[in-house]
């Protein structure tokens, strides 16, 4: 399969990837109007309900402009020899392959970072704010910025080049190596994302003895889980959503809690949502999360090992000098159908598993607080309580809120 043929796939790829999913979204928008199902039909007032179809309908045509300014100039780079421009560039400025693979990345992360921006800027000062939302100053958007390319500059970059070295010492066997090494950074920021990665954005400190503390501490005892990591994170800092997550596991494990969480719920309902949680890692979906994405890692490192050799899907993104790099960029836009259909696959077992932790809560706890507390979340985040079954399919990794409801009420 020659060049030219790589090169029209690709571009066939793009275009088939953005035409689904702005079918998806178009679908999605038509069910905005659907009368509210019975279930749900207390979560909105009238006045609430027209502001939850505006914030929808908003979001619904940013998307589409963002989206499509984003395959427009991804197409453009292409057909106008944008990555071979950019290696040019890299080999003007460095020599050697680990130093111009990375000045290679990062230029394309530069530029796309600068590129989505002012999407970023309009969604968080026009679009959230509009509607009530938004907590963030333009001095933490900046920060959260530099932040980010910072972690992207030293864990992105230091990842890349001992892929790179990988590759130049074992050959077309690389990706063992590159597996394991992938597999302890999985691990790793699966253990300890909360304690060294969260507070660079965030401020975390330990929910404070009282009553709430009580209520969590009882049900854990409950239970038997060993729980003595509760914390509370500012997510007030750059919003009015509420969340809660649990993170690591073994001794590491610890729930987490905004204070925007705090402020919506109540004792109860607080409590029930951490039995959601906590029926996430009693039910083991934790370690199978962890186990999945290191054999999908795998996986995509073994079919990379089989392709990165050959120079046409370097010669595909018009870059004239083939190499790991550019194959590398290659590959990914090739991989990409695969990719899609991983993440279906997981989104799908991710909302079984979403069933699966709310019927522990409702066995270990209650449903009725649950349920609350689902229906308080959706209403002071605008949710779309009607979203198109296929929109449901393919994008959420949750259940859409009337079949959460419908299950905890069997």
């Amino acid at each position: 399969m020659g060049e030219t043929t790589l090169f029209y796939i690709i571009i066939f790829i793009l275009i088939g990837q953005y035409l689904l999913h702005f079918v998806l979204d178009v679908l999605n928008a038509k069910s905005f109007s659907e009368a509210i199902p019975e279930e749900v039909n207390d979560v909105f007032n009238e006045e609430e309900y027209r502001k939850s179809q505006a914030y929808k309908k908003t979001n619904h045509s940013f998307g589409l402009f963002s989206d499509g300014v984003s395959l427009g100039a991804t197409l453009l780079f292409l057909f106008l020899g944008g990555f071979e421009w950019v290696d040019q560039l890299a080999r003007s400025w460095v020599s050697g392959t680990i130093p111009v693979a990375l000045v290679f990345f990062g230029i394309i992360l530069l530029g796309s970072s600068l590129l989505s921006m002012p999407f970023s800027y309009y969604k968080t000062f026009v679009i959230e704010e509009r509607f009530g939302f938004n907590k963030t100053s333009k001095g933490t958007f900046a920060t959260d910025i530099l932040k980010g390319w910072l972690l992207a500059v030293l864990l992105g970059g230091g990842v890349l080049a001992l892929f790179i070295w990988f590759y130049q010492w074992a050959g077309q066997d690389f990706w063992w190596y590159a597996w394991i090494v992938f597999a302890v950074f999985i691990m790793g920021i699966n253990l300890f994302y909360s304690r060294f990665i969260v507070p660079i954005f965030n401020k975390q400190t330990v929910l404070e003895e009282g009553s709430l503390k009580n209520a969590i501490e009882s049900y854990a005892q409950k239970v038997g889980f060993e729980l003595n990591k509760i914390f509370v994170i500012d997510g007030s800092k750059r919003s009015t959503k509420a969340n809660a997550y649990f993170s690591g596991f073994g001794k590491e494990k610890r729930i987490t809690l905004f204070d925007t969480l705090i402020q919506d719920l109540d004792e109860e309902e607080i409590v029930a949502v951490l039995a959601h949680e906590v029926g996430h890692y009693q039910k083991k979906h934790v370690l199978f999360n962890l186990f999945v994405s290191v054999a999908l890692t795998g996986f995509t490192l073994f079919v990379l090992s089989l392709f990165i050799n050959n120079p046409d899907i370097s010669l595909a993104i018009g870059v004239n000098q083939p190499s790991f790099h550019a194959g590398l960029v290659g590959f990914m836009l090739l991989y990409s159908p695969i990719s899609e259909l991983t993440g279906l696959a997981m989104n799908y077992i991710s909302r079984k598993f979403e069933y699966q932790a709310d019927n522990y809560a409702k066995s270990t706890f209650a449903a009725q607080p649950l349920i609350t507390s689902l229906k308080k979340l959706s209403k002071n985040s605008l949710s779309n309580l009607t979203p198109h079954p296929a929109y449901v399919f393919v994008h959420y990794s949750h259940p859409a809120l009337v079949q959460r409801i419908r299950n905890l009420k069997a």
